[in-house]
């Protein structure tokens, strides 16, 4: 059975942001603001999966896992895509299909701290949350 992720995270830290948003070709004005935000996580995970990424650019995913929908990202990169969430073990691992090839991401929890791996062309990037709630 896989791990619970249900919690509210605090941002702990991040690598290589800027080469990800590189990689997914986001303009330097969006990339400058992006790399000043740290922001917060709340998941819920009864039922329907629900990921809320809490910054000045409040984003929410909701999605059942092994269900492809189509998530879309126009107001703030211009991007409409395909994404499919499943479990691998005790990864929720997401592979989005779209013009970014290797495009995708991948949580996991580790005691209080939870993990998230980002992944577009060649790059990768990662954030640690401390589990807080």
């Amino acid at each position: 059975m896989p791990p619970n992720l249900t919690g509210y995270y605090c941002f702990v830290s991040q690598k290589n942001l800027e080469n990800y948003l590189q990689a997914l070709n986001i303009n330097v004005a969006l990339r400058k603001i992006t790399l000043l935000l740290k922001p917060d996580k709340e998941t819920d995970h009864r039922g329907n999966v629900t990921v809320k990424i809490l910054s000045t650019f409040r984003n929410v995913l909701e999605f059942e896992v092994g269900v492809e929908f189509e998530e879309d990202l126009r107001i703030t990169e211009g991007r409409k895509f395909q994404t499919i969430v499943t479990w691998e073990e005790e990864q929720l691992v997401c592979v989005e299909k779209g013009e970014v090839p290797d495009w995708g991401w991948r949580h996991w929890l580790e005691g209080e701290t939870l993990y998230l791996e980002m992944t577009a062309r060649d790059a990768g990037h990662e954030q640690v949350f401390r589990k807080v709630k």
